[in-house]
């Protein structure tokens, strides 16, 4: 059995299963990217709600595992080396996990850093911008009584979304016809924007074609229907 005990956050929330990998996470856009991937890969794991609300995220024991307080972070038992292995940012654990199981990211090296790329589009854009137009719309920005800064998130989501939509047009998924980690690191943030955010109209969304096509794509997965839940909020 695997031993947990130098990782100080097995300390608050404990190991039932050491042997699986341990997701500390929770159902936002960032952190359904993991449990998504691990629906998908059907690799044994054991998730952890931590609770962003009641600030578990600055902890002393979450930030022994990670830094910079965010979720999603993973130990793998059987890391590199069959040494237990921690790692923390969403895309960085996607890659991981797509290398360590082999799935979900093309062997072709051209391919596979294609994909990589818009993995990491939307780590440097997609998610920053969707999640500042988030703020400034629906949470509490939205008291804010200049508006310039809900524009500029507002327009430069919708130029984002336009760069999705010229990317999909002709294709089932990102890279084509293989659903990758580039699909799966978009999915749960596009939901957001014109679910949760209710930003859909401010976006014009409407008016879209390839990406609303892609994302009912994306949500009809069984893996993908589950990983949305999980873990199950505090």
């Amino acid at each position: 059995m695997a031993d947990l005990s130098a990782f100080p956050i097995t300390r608050r929330w404990p190991a039932a299963h050491p042997d699986r990998l341990q997701l500390y996470s929770l159902p936002t856009p960032n952190g359904v990217k993991v449990s998504i991937m691990l629906e998908e890969i059907g690799l044994p794991y054991e998730p952890h709600a931590i609770n962003i609300g009641a600030n578990e995220t600055w902890t002393e024991e979450f930030l022994s595992l990670n830094p910079n307080g965010k979720i999603p972070a993973i130990i793998d038992p059987d890391g590199p080396g069959g040494k237990p292995f921690a790692l923390f940012e969403s895309g960085a654990i996607l890659l991981y996990l797509a290398e360590k199981s082999g799935q979900f990211l093309p062997k072709d090296a051209g391919q596979r850093y294609e994909t990589i790329q818009w993995v990491f589009f939307q780590m440097a854009a997609v998610g920053p911008m969707f999640g500042q137009l988030g703020f400034f719309h629906k949470f509490a920005g939205r008291e804010i009584e200049d508006k310039r800064p809900l524009e500029r998130y507002r327009a430069e989501s919708k130029r984002l979304l336009g760069v999705l939509e010229t990317r999909l047009m002709g294709r089932q998924w990102i890279m084509g016809d293989e659903y990758t980690i580039a699909d799966i690191s978009l999915l749960g943030w596009v939901r957001n924007l014109v679910g949760f955010y209710g930003a859909g109209e401010l976006v014009e969304y409407d008016k879209l074609k390839n990406v609303p096509a892609w994302l009912e794509r994306g949500l009809a997965r069984p893996a993908v229907q589950r990983g949305l839940e999980i873990p199950k909020r505090p």
